[in-house]
């Protein structure tokens, strides 16, 4: 299954499930470590943060794998939803920009629990070249089209500075490179068939902010409600 909205697939799936299965594989996965065989929509849906109606819908799309009555079994959903989202297969990644965020994102051990082998880090530094992060040598960056044809790689992590980005993305994508997970704070311009997904850290926290602003507002109000009335009836 591909997230790609060209239209590819006979079963087309809506994007806001397909970013939603990721989330029910761990929570299975967890079940799972926590030896639960089977389980309900509920506690699937509690698990993964989810509704259970939502979660019932999500799983429409991918056949009928419940029971009435007993559930769904953990062990073959988890398999269904990872041949769905395609980690039942090893996909080699390249990862551009090993500075501290680079250098995180190789040493994440869970890449490689979920079917993701880094094959690559690359970068344009020359004074990187040869640096070792988490057991792999940084490459220079001119070596990015001979190292995706030596191993077939679909997948490109962009962990530069912004002002890099776009010319990184250019390149990935001219080397045959189809997927990439955006980290640099910048919006990316790619051709038809090329899919984006933007990781900007910023932005979540400005987005917390607003939300600690709004409970801050509010209990500020409610204080303000309960506050003792002054002499003379007036607070």
């Amino acid at each position: 299954m591909s997230s790609r909205s060209s239209g590819e697939n006979a079963r087309e799936i809506p994007e806001a499930t397909v970013a939603r299965l990721p989330v029910y594989l761990r929570a299975l996965t967890g079940l799972t470590e926590g030896g639960i065989a089977t389980c309900s929509s509920e506690e699937l849906a509690a698990a993964a943060g989810v509704n259970s109606a939502k979660l019932r819908k999500d799983l429409s799309y991918l056949g009928s794998y419940g029971t009435r009555g007993v559930g769904y079994d953990v062990e073959y959903l988890t398999y269904q939803i990872a041949r769905e989202i395609g980690v039942t297969q090893d996909w080699p990644v390249v990862i551009v920009g090993i500075g501290n965020l680079g250098h995180a994102l190789a040493n994440y051990s869970g890449f490689r629990s979920r079917g993701f082998r880094v094959v690559a880090l690359l970068d344009a530094d020359p004074a990187r070249a040869g640096e070792e992060v988490a057991g792999i040598a940084v490459r220079p960056f001119d070596e990015l089209e001979q190292i995706v044809a030596d191993h077939a790689v679909a997948i490109g992590v962009i962990a530069t500075p912004a002002a890099a980005a776009q010319s990184v993305a250019d390149r990935m994508v001219a080397s045959g490179i189809s997927s990439i997970l955006n980290f640099a704070p910048s919006v990316l311009a790619v051709p038809a068939g090329v899919d984006v997904r933007k990781v900007d850290l910023s932005i979540e926290l400005q987005i917390l902010a607003y939300h600690e602003q709004r409970k801050a507002a509010v209990e500020a109000v409610a204080a303000t409600d309960a506050a003792p009335l002054a002499p003379g009836g007036v607070s």
